[in-house]
């Protein structure tokens, strides 16, 4: 069980990333959706979050809007001057003033730390006084190395500072870490910049807790959970690595996925059991699709919600404010923005539906187009229950249509239509015999006489 006193977290995020090749700051550059940042936070979802602090630096403007937007309840400092990851965490001291618990380091570029990992760390607080993650790597190349004896965390030595005895530790270190916060700011006051890069190092912590006779100790993960993000390279991989932990989560959970390797899912993206998912899907961020619906092939579905039962595609988007109720249809080449869709409606065929409420069981005919923006404002379309709106209906807004009501088709429909009544609003058709061949002898000779 995850530790129960309040946690805070401290994510660092003032790195340049020049690798990147952005004039974006690095934390910055999305991952299925969201910032790299936004996935780091989440990682702490579990925890009991009673402060977050995010340490900025560079494009430190861009980055905290950016945490305004996805994380609100955080609160930025800036670290001015780039000198070493313990100075980096020590700008977060005055925001963390008067709390007590633990504290959680993290990295806006390592967006990959799960939340069973921190319960760990957590837990691992109850027997020691500092607790570091860190994992055994494969290629353990310029990693910094952990020193552990018998279980206990002696020091944490950076690669270019480590001898040929360390560097052969497989052993190696993350760089996120655990320990009380009051505790860590003391630790963080002791250390010098006494070393090869003259910087100030947070992995010098253990080493002074172990001065102190306090005790430090390794939490162990997979590799892949540590991964950072440094280039553009790495950024496709991480992408890619989301979407095949998100297919196996989504398959795990009761999902259909026809084509798993096609579909492509948002940071947070939910998926009720039993969805039915084609071929060729692209949740953008904000979706959720309950038990029993359908989403066909080659739909775009943005911050929308789809109720039990509804069907939607093939060739459908659905963007922000869509809410489909339970039993829509919504058919090939439709869009719908902004708009409530009451049980059993249908919107089947080549139509926009954008700032409207449609009623249960109402059906829109093909070619419709909710006429929504007049340049400046946008204006809502109300349609009642059981309303049938012929093909090629445009409704002017604002209107409404009431219950059972009917529009003929090809319409324009610029006021409103009172309850099972039948509007029609088109101009009257007139026949004139033989004029189509005239004109059409007409065109045919003017080309002619051109084409001299």
């Amino acid at each position: 069980m995850p530790i129960q006193n309040p946690a805070a977290l401290i994510v660092l995020a003032a790195g340049k990333g020049t690798r990147m090749q952005s004039d974006l700051p690095k934390v910055l550059h999305e991952i299925a959706g969201a910032p790299m940042l936004v996935h780091a936070l989440l990682s702490a979802r579990e925890l009991d979050v009673a402060r977050a602090v995010v340490v900025t630096g560079h494009g430190a403007d861009a980055v905290e809007a950016a945490v305004e937007t996805h994380a609100p309840y955080a609160s930025c400092v800036r670290q001015d001057e780039q000198l070493g990851t313990g100075h980096a965490v020590q700008q977060a001291k005055d925001a963390l003033d008067g709390f007590e618990g633990p504290a959680f380091i993290l990295y806006g570029d390592t967006p990959f730390i799960q939340p069973p990992t921190l319960d760990a760390m957590a837990n691992a607080l109850s027997d020691a006084d500092v607790v570091v993650l860190g994992f055994d790597a494969a290629d353990p190349g310029r990693y910094g190395r952990l020193i552990e004896a018998q279980g206990v965390l002696g020091k944490i030595v950076e690669f270019k500072d480590a001898t040929e005895e360390e560097r052969a530790v497989t052993l190696c270190n993350s760089g996120v870490m655990a320990c009380d916060a009051g505790l860590l700011f003391e630790l963080l006051s002791e250390i010098t910049n006494d070393n090869a890069s003259g910087e100030y190092y947070l992995t010098d912590v253990p080493e002074r807790a172990s001065a102190r006779g306090l005790t430090a100790r390794v939490v162990r993960c997979d590799e892949a959970e540590t991964m950072g993000v440094n280039s553009r390279p790495e950024l496709a991989k991480a992408n890619q690595i989301f979407q095949q932990l998100a297919r196996a989560e989504a398959i795990e959970n009761g999902t259909t996925l026809e084509a798993p390797d096609t579909i492509h899912f948002a940071y947070d993206t939910y998926l009720g059991r039993d969805a039915h998912i084609e071929p060729n899907v692209v949740f953008a961020p904000g979706v959720t699709v309950e038990t029993g619906a359908r989403i066909r092939a080659f739909s775009h579905l943005e911050g929308c919600h789809v109720s039990r039962g509804a069907i939607v595609g093939p060739y459908a988007r659905l963007r922000p404010g869509a809410e489909l109720s339970e039993d829509v249809r919504i058919g090939n080449f439709v869009e719908i923005k902004n708009a409530e869709i009451a049980e059993g409606a249908k919107v089947n065929h080549l139509s926009y539906i954008g700032d409207a409420t449609l009623g249960a069981g109402t059906n829109i005919g093909a070619g419709t187009i909710t006429c929504n923006y007049d340049g400046v404002l946008k204006h809502r379309t109300t349609i009642g229950e059981r309303a049938f709106i012929g093909s090629n209906t445009m409704l002017v807004a604002p209107v409404s249509v009431g219950d059972e009501a009917l529009t003929a088709s090809g319409s324009v429909i610029t006021r409103d239509v009172p309850k099972g009544a039948l509007a029609v609003a088109r101009a009257e058709q007139n026949n004139k015999p033989g004029l189509a061949r005239k004109l059409m002898a007409r065109l045919r000779a003017i080309k002619a006489k051109k084409g001299k």
